[in-house]
Formats: C-alpha cells, sequence, structure tokens
C-alpha cells in the first residue's frame, strides 16, 4: 500500500508529472519531479536492522545529519508517511497517523554523476579536483578514531578473518577462488607492515568516513555532492582515509577507468599531503575488493533465477581476483 501511494504523482504536494520508482536492496526510492523521496524497506540484513517504524525513523534521521556532511545541497528533511484513516498523506498539515517515515532529497541530475560521466568519456582534471578537494577537508575535521596502533592491527586482522570465515560459507557456490591466499597475504601485510600500520593511526587517519564511496553516489560540478553514506554502521564507517579513496579508485577500475582511479589518487596524495605508499595503496584496495566480493556473494541467499546469480558469481570472482592481485603487488615490495 506504502509503494502504491508513493508511486502515483497525486500523493504529492508538489504535483510531479510522474514518478520514477527505483528499488534497491534496503530502500525504494521515489523520484517525484524536483525530488526524490526513500522509503527504507522492513528488513534485517547482517548490520542492518529496518524492522520497525522507530528504527526506520531513527536511521532516516542518522542518514540525513550524517549526509549533510558531505551533500548538504541535496538532503532536505526526514518527513512522516501519515495515514489519515482513508488514505496516506505526506502532507503533514493533512494529520493522521505516523505509519513510515521518508528521506526527502533534491533529485540528482543522472547524466552528472561519477560513473555517468565516467561512461560518457573525458572529465576534467579541475572537477576532480573538486571532488577530492572536498573529501580531503571533510577528513581534516572528521572524528578521528579512539584507537593506538595495536589497536588497530588488531581490528584489521579480526576483519580479515571474519570476511574470509564468511566468504567460505558460499565456497560451494563460488567453486575455486583465491579466498585462502588473499587472507594469508592480507594477514601477512599486517605482520611486515605493522610499524607503518601503527604510524597511520598515530597520525590521525583513521577517521568517521563516507564508507561507501562509489561513483555512482558522487555528483560532479563546482560544489561537489556525495551522497548515501554508509549510515547504520559507525564501525565500518571508521577507516584509513586512503582506504576510502582506494574504494573510488577500485570502482572507477570497476567502470574500465583505470585513468580516473590514477588521477584521483594522485589527487589525493596532493591535496592531502599524504604520500602514503603505494604498497599500503594495494593492501586497501584489496580490503576493499574482499568486502565488494562478499557484498556480491551475500545476494546469493535472496530468491533469484539462474542467470541473475550467476552474475552475481561472476562479480564476486572478479573482485576476489583484483584482491589477489592487489594483496600481491603490495607483498612484491616487502
Amino acid at each position: 500500500m506504502k509503494t502504491r501511494f508513493l508511486r502515483h504523482p497525486g500523493s504529492y504536494p508538489h504535483a510531479p508529472a510522474d514518478v520514477e520508482f527505483i528499488e534497491t536492496h534496503f530502500a525504494c526510492v521515489f523520484l517525484a519531479g524536483r525530488y526524490a523521496y526513500k522509503l527504507k524497506k522492513p528488513i534485517r540484513f547482517y548490520e542492518i536492522d529496518f524492522t520497525t517504524v522507530e528504527l526506520r525513523r531513527t536511521y532516516c534521521e542518522l542518514e540525513f545529519t550524517l549526509n549533510m556532511r558531505l551533500a548538504e545541497a541535496v538532503y532536505i528533511a526526514v518527513v512522516p508517511l501519515l495515514s489519515t484513516g482513508k488514505t496516506l498523506t505526506i502532507d503533514s498539515a493533512a494529520g493522521g497517523t505516523i505509519v513510515d517515515w521518508l528521506v526527502k532529497m533534491h533529485r540528482l541530475p543522472r547524466e552528472r554523476m561519477l560513473d555517468a560521466r565516467a561512461a560518457a568519456g573525458p572529465i576534467g582534471q579541475e572537477e576532480l579536483r573538486e571532488l577530492v578537494a572536498k573529501l580531503v577537508a571533510y577528513y581534516a575535521r572528521a572524528h578521528r578514531a579512539a584507537w593506538d596502533g595495536p589497536e588497530y592491527l588488531r581490528r584489521l586482522e579480526l576483519e580479515t578473518r571474519q570476511r574470509r570465515t564468511e566468504l567460505l560459507a558460499y565456497e560451494s557456490s563460488l567453486g575455486e577462488c583465491p579466498i585462502e591466499r588473499i587472507v594469508a597475504g592480507q594477514v601477512e601485510f599486517l605482520q611486515v607492515f605493522a610499524k607503518t600500520l601503527e604510524a597511520r593511526c598515530a597520525a590521525g587517519r583513521i577517521v568517521d568516513a563516507h564508507g561507501d564511496l562509489r561513483p555512482e553516489h558522487i555528483l560532479l560540478g563546482e560544489n561537489p555532492q556525495i551522497i548515501d553514506c554508509l549510515e547504520f554502521s559507525a564501525a565500518l564507517r571508521l577507516l584509513d582515509t586512503a582506504e576510502e579513496i582506494m574504494f573510488l579508485a577500485l570502482e572507477c577500475e570497476q567502470l574500465d577507468r583505470a585513468d580516473l582511479a590514477h588521477e584521483i589518487t594522485a589527487l589525493y596524495r596532493e591535496l592531502s599531503g599524504d604520500f602514503v605508499s603505494q604498497n599500503l595503496l594495494d593492501f586497501y584496495s584489496s580490503r576493499r575488493a574482499m568486502v565488494r566480493a562478499l557484498i556480491c556473494v551475500r545476494h546469493l541467499d535472496e530468491p533469484m533465477d539462474e542467470d541473475l546469480r550467476r552474475r552475481w558469481i561472476e562479480r564476486g570472482h572478479g573482485y576476489l581476483a583484483k584482491a589477489l592481485d592487489a594483496i600481491t603487488h603490495a607483498l612484491a615490495v616487502s
């Protein structure tokens, strides 16, 4: 009933000509004229729990607050979805009982998102510079992890071993894959470069970051906007700034735009003054690729046809291959 109501243009006070509906794993998004409304699904999935109205309100408000850090021109408000007894409404003046919550945003031009721009052709360095400068400025003021170096190392190893366990649970679906080699390489890196990683923590490089820095979340322009941060887990957002940059670089490579990956990395080094070594960047790229592989195979728990299942498996294998290649390069200079 909620989805049907929100897909109808007459449901909105500004009377859009039509409504475009987009469904993701965690939410339904309604592109209604110049605005977009996001309705979280009532699901529980690993770290996510959106199963009650109050939980969805909490996470809508958290999504709004966190995204104001890097997308201040996009997010407008958290608004209630109300029932009047006969119908639903998003007009608070009409009164009624709150049945859910929506995140209201300005609708973004699809053609200006980084993934679309990457597919369209060259991107000027000045636009990339604006993007990286915004990220660097945010990292400079972001909340720092309250860890010392040994605790950071402990957490990195724990995450690596947890991801191994989760990925191996899908081994029957994945078939032959390099999970053990990737994990062994990452653990070896933690041992060989322990002092380097501890120094990253001591230098305040581990921050409350965006957490999901993908090209499709980035609007390029004079004032770039970076939407859809990872709101449901503060722990998963605590990242080395260089690791977050390597996540974006990895996803640019997935779009066959290694040139963008290299440019973004170079701009990060220049604008932040963080002249991080290539082997550390490779280690972080391996970690991010392993996470993305895990996200791919988690989809196998959902009902789907064989073609979609095959595509998720292929994507998972692709990320695991990148993870292995990156950790191999990271250790080559040890």
